[in-house]
Formats: C-alpha cells, structure tokens, sequence
C-alpha cells in the first residue's frame, strides 16, 4: 500500500465517525481506495441535507487537525466482542475460525476490525474534501466520495 493509500485508508475511519456522528450510521457496507481519492459506503436510511453533509466533513477535519492517535493493536475475539460489541464488524463477516482480531481505533471516534495499515496520528492525513455523495433508497445506501488535499 502506498503513502497516499495508507493516508486515504486512515481518512475512511475518520469519515466513518464523521458520519455516524452527524448522521446516526453505524455499518460500512463497502470502502475504495485509489491514491488519495476514497469511497464510504455506509447503511443510511435516507439521503442526507447538503448542510449535513458540510457538517460531516468539518467534523472529520476538526478531527484531522486535532492530530488524534491512531491506535493499531491484535485482541482475542472474544475480549474485542465484549469491549466493543459487534459494530466493529460493520457488513464485513470475519470467518469463525479467526480467534484474534486486528483492531484499529480512534479513541472516542472510532473502531473497527481492520486489516490495512493506518497513519500514527490523524494530522498525517490531510485535509478530507468531499467530492460526491449517491443514495441507494432500495439498499438504503449511502456512498461518500472524498479526496485527501495535500
């Protein structure tokens, strides 16, 4: 994974508290990565305002430039369950047969089973603009598209 891919990874989670901060979404369905340009596919249930929108990406950048630390341990199934309960999955099924979890974790913002490598420190991300957004009603999906200005 590149520079830019790790940083454009790393702003998914940011995003993701972003949106379930300002839109009450809880479960990524999908994510794409290509350089420094990235989609968010979360469960909505309806299409969000513009000014909702505007919203999500102040709060994510507040929190880039806060230069929060970007947490990144291994924890046994169970033990990641019962702290963190079953969002940490999002639409992603992890097979029965894993027993211990790589978890990455933005203290009060963010946390989810993640395999990919992620920045130290949000501040290396870069500002997060959003380029688009499409509402899937019949999925009740919502994709974010989002590029990382350097």
């Amino acid at each position: 994974m590149s520079d830019a891919e790790t940083r454009t990874h790393s702003a998914l989670h940011v995003l993701k508290g972003a949106a379930q901060k300002v839109l009450g979404t809880n479960l990524t369905a999908s994510v794409y990565v290509s350089g420094e340009r990235g989609r968010l596919t979360v469960q909505a249930l309806r299409k969000p305002t513009p000014e909702e929108l505007g919203t999500v990406e102040q709060e994510a950048n507040a929190v880039v430039r806060e230069g929060a630390e970007v947490l990144e341990f291994e924890m046994e199934k169970e033990e990641a369950e019962k702290h963190f309960g079953d969002e940490i999955y999002d639409m992603f099924p992890v097979r029965k047969e894993f027993t211990m979890l790589r978890i990455v974790r933005i203290p009060d913002w963010n946390v989810n089973c993640c395999r990919e490598k992620h920045v130290e420190n949000t501040s290396q991300i870069g500002e997060i603009r959003l380029e688009g957004t499409r509402f899937r009603n019949n999925k009740r999906l919502l994709e974010i598209s989002f590029r990382l200005l350097t």
